[in-house]
């Protein structure tokens, strides 16, 4: 072997493992939920996700670019460790989704969710103000049926606010993300 093409090769190797290690540990699907324990407000999905809430994002495609925006009314009721949280989305088309997430809470802070387009179960952990989930999305028909898979993360901000940001992924590629906020409706 030529020692140029030797050296390019190793060269190629080093790349392709800092980008490897970068998008493991580094990048939003590198965060782990123990990093977030000690950090305040802490998060209960008991008081946090609770009631009658609305939600309002934009979703982004592939090239980062908005694809569509939405604003969702969320209606959540807990019966001791079970939740059931109605979800109905409007976006900027003026189509609208229906979801119903069943929510069931572990031991510390672990939970499953079930929704009918989530094949299989999801997880999730609560940790400190921030809940992770991970779970598979089937998308409607008319969006070309995909399953897609989905890292879920919630930060609870001072005020009460949360922030969702999701990205979901089809071969390990990013083909959308969701960034949103989510509160309590104003009851006056």
């Amino acid at each position: 072997m030529p020692e140029p093409f030797l050296f390019f090769l190793m060269g190629a190797i080093l790349v392709a493992a800092l980008v490897w290690v970068t998008r493991r540990f580094l990048t939003f699907r590198g965060q782990k939920p123990d990093i977030y324990a000690d950090a305040h407000p802490m998060f209960d999905i008991r008081e946090h996700l609770s009631g009658d809430m609305i939600c309002e994002g934009v979703i982004f495609g592939p090239l980062g670019r908005v694809t569509s925006t939405f604003v969702a009314d969320f209606d959540i009721v807990w019966t001791g460790q079970v939740g059931v949280m109605k979800e109905r989305f409007t976006y900027d088309d003026r189509s609208t989704q229906d979801r119903e997430w069943t929510i069931k809470l572990g031991e510390a802070g672990a939970f499953t969710t079930t929704a009918p387009d989530v094949p299989g179960t999801g997880i999730g952990i609560q940790s400190g103000p921030t809940v992770q989930m991970r779970y598979a999305i089937k998308l409607p028909d008319d969006a070309g049926g995909h399953v897609l898979q989905t890292v879920d993360w919630m930060y609870l901000t001072p005020d009460g606010t949360i922030v969702n940001r999701s990205q979901f992924r089809k071969f390990g590629i990013k083909v959308a993300e969701l960034v949103a906020t989510i509160r309590k409706k104003d009851t006056t």
